[in-house]
């Protein structure tokens, strides 16, 4: 089991935005190795998606609640110092090493390797089971959405989705001591856009007041400064809701009492610290700023990238009037680079419950609850073919194990690997016949 998943994340399954700069050979590779582990989950019918995206198709008893589980092939760039090799899947005092073990070879590799046990004793689940993985997830491809458009083709209607997303995840909150198994019913919308200021440029010597650079500096800091209203979501008053019995006094009574108020709530989240406020609000980060190639040169153009994440009850129609109304200034244009807005929320019903009843199973010190995620999952597609679309990856994670995606030195504990393939083998045990 531990080495058919360290002979995955060996391969260097890396996804760039340049077309031109992808290593198809290593995807082939990794298909080939994916194969050569797992010969059963191969004699499934399966279906190519793009390039190097998968879709098997495992037929059950019933074919009325299919039911998809989610995870992609690629993986980020391996930058920076790392303790370990990052494609050398090194495996030191029970840790796995490397990158793609949290996001999200771990997953693919654990449903991978539950099916394949579960075929091998000659079990048919109750329901469709039907294997989605994406290879184009890190870089927002289309290999997610081909899967969705073959779905639908097929008149396949799953009764529930479930993709990466959530965790069993320690030191979630300060004062909870137990784990928390968090599980995204919606997520954020990511939306792209590019703030440009035109002007006439000219010699350093003769600067003009408010020129572009200057009028783009005011209108980002106007942006700072004033937030989009906030309001905490219904899905993260239940996370805090379950989290509160479980607090240590005094956190136990603040908590207590202020999910008994949206507002109250609201404006606890927001007084914590940046990232619990991005759980009440949609944000805005500057991430990219471009002016003048030359220091005595005044800029005839400026541009500032913005990456918002926008909360359900928002949308990129109410972001931009918004940064309208606060930057005051028409000279400032605002063009939407790429959209993607917030997925409808996933009811907490009877797929919902399974999920929490499996997690029980083998997690029995966590707390199950939804949460809104903050990351951009493939999952957002498939909202267009089932109401149920739910994020989770079932593996115990420390606040520095979740620190390390999409950075440096990510990693796994192999007994966190093991409870994980336990976990997707019993949620397809455990499928309903209706």
């Amino acid at each position: 089991m531990i080495e058919a998943f360290r002979d995955l994340l060996r391969i260097p399954t890396v996804s760039t935005r340049d077309a031109a700069a992808w290593d198809h050979a290593a995807f082939d590779a990794f298909h080939e190795a994916l194969e050569r582990h797992f010969p059963m989950l191969h004699e499934l019918p399966l279906t190519r998606v793009g390039r190097h995206g998968l879709l098997f198709h495992w037929a059950g008893r019933h074919a009325d609640r299919p039911v998809v589980l989610m995870a992609h092939i690629d993986v980020v760039p391996a930058e920076g110092e790392w303790v370990h090799p990052p494609f050398g899947a090194v495996v030191e005092d029970g840790v796995i090493w490397g990158r793609g073990t949290l996001d999200c070879k771990g997953s693919l590799t654990a449903i991978c390797q539950a099916v394949e046990d579960l075929l091998a004793a000659g079990h048919t689940p109750a329901q469709d089971v039907w294997l989605s993985f994406g290879c184009d997830e890190e870089v927002a491809g289309d290999a997610a959405q081909l899967a969705v458009e073959e779905l639908r083709q097929r008149g396949v209607t799953p009764w529930f989705v479930l993709d990466e997303g959530g965790a069993v995840a320690y030191d979630a909150f300060p004062g909870v001591d137990r784990p928390m198994a968090v599980v995204g019913v919606t997520e954020k919308g990511v939306t792209s856009l590019e703030l440009r200021v035109e002007g006439r440029g000219g010699h350093s010597s003769t600067p003009a007041p408010l020129g572009p650079t200057a009028r783009l500096a005011r209108a980002i800091t106007r942006l700072d400064r004033s937030p989009m209203r906030a309001s905490a979501p219904d899905a993260t008053m239940e996370l805090f809701r379950r989290a509160a019995p479980h607090a240590r006094p005094p956190i136990r009574y603040a908590l207590s009492t202020a999910v008994r108020s949206r507002s109250l709530l609201t404006r606890l989240l927001l007084a914590a610290g940046p990232e619990t406020a991005a759980m009440a609000r949609t944000t805005f980060a500057v991430t990219t700023l471009s002016g003048s190639p030359a220091m005595n040169v005044i800029a005839a153009s400026a541009t500032a990238g913005v990456s918002v994440r926008i909360l359900i009850g928002d949308s990129t129609e109410s972001v931009i009037r918004h940064i309208r109304r606060v930057i005051k200034d028409p000279q400032v244009q605002i063009t939407v680079l790429d959209q993607a807005e917030p997925s409808p929320s996933s009811p907490v019903d009877d797929a919902f419950d399974l999920l929490a009843a499996v997690t029980g199973t083998h997690f029995p010190e966590a707390v199950t609850s939804p949460y809104v995620m903050m990351a951009a999952t493939d999952a957002r597609f498939f909202t267009a073919i089932s109401e149920r679309v739910y994020r989770f990856t079932p593996f115990e994670m420390t606040k520095k194990q979740r620190e390390s995606i999409h950075t440096t030195d990510e990693h796994l504990t192999v007994d966190a690997y093991r409870k994980g393939v336990a976990w997707y083998g019993s949620l397809i045990e455990r499928l309903p016949a209706s």
